[in-house]
């Protein structure tokens, strides 16, 4: 129950993060590991303690995927969520990014939980509306922004997730999150670099103010 005390929502409720701590069970992923895969039905609901978790969306037909958000400490993802609550294979692919805790809740309790605590029907959705404008950014990115533009904001969101202006990140990881080719990725990044806006070494980039 002490590692839930640091999200605000559910510390409201000791009943709350009793049932939680009684009923979820704790599991330590390194970085790289899959916590869900795209198809895969959903059994627990993850809370991120520690560490940092990615969600993704492919295009199977284009063999590509793009990033859709980060997991933060104190975060779930809607879409488990959602999908556990109707019993829906997951859309989305969760991939641990930086060594993390999560605490995964059966979905049996998700129904329960609801009724029985509006602290917890307050935590889903704040992050319900969180992940909603994030989706809405990511839309307005691909559909009104230049590649230039995208990238440079998506290196933004890296740094703030991060909490670092220095990001270890490949080019063609960076391609992946964006939907796009490595050799473009590397292209802009040099253009990037000339104008001052980072700076380039190996598998890392730099944001300059």
């Amino acid at each position: 129950m002490e590692k839930l005390r640091f999200i605000t929502d559910l510390s409201r409720s000791p009943e709350l993060m009793q049932e939680l701590s009684a009923a979820g069970t704790t599991h330590k992923l390194r970085r790289g590991e899959v916590l869900l895969n795209e198809h895969s039905f959903v059994a627990s609901i993850p809370i991120v303690l520690s560490g940092r978790l990615n969600v993704y969306q492919s295009d199977e037909e284009e063999a590509r995927e793009m990033l859709l958000y980060y997991l933060q400490p104190g975060e779930t993802c809607i879409m488990s969520v959602l999908g556990g609550l109707f019993n829906e294979a997951s859309k989305v692919r969760v991939v641990c990014e930086a060594d993390c805790e999560v605490l995964m809740v059966p979905v049996t309790r998700m129904g329960a939980l609801l009724q029985d605590h509006p602290a917890w029907t307050n935590y889903i959705f704040r992050i319900y509306h969180q992940r909603f404008e994030e989706l809405l950014d990511v839309l307005g990115a691909v559909t009104f922004r230049k590649m230039d533009q995208r990238l440079l904001q998506h290196l933004r969101r890296m740094s703030t997730a991060t909490g670092s202006p220095v990001l270890h990140v490949t080019h063609e990881q960076l391609a992946g999150e964006l939907g796009t080719a490595r050799v473009v990725v590397s292209r802009l990044l040099k253009q990037m670099e000339q104008q001052g806006l980072v700076e380039l070494g190996r598998n890392q980039v730099r944001l300059r103010n």
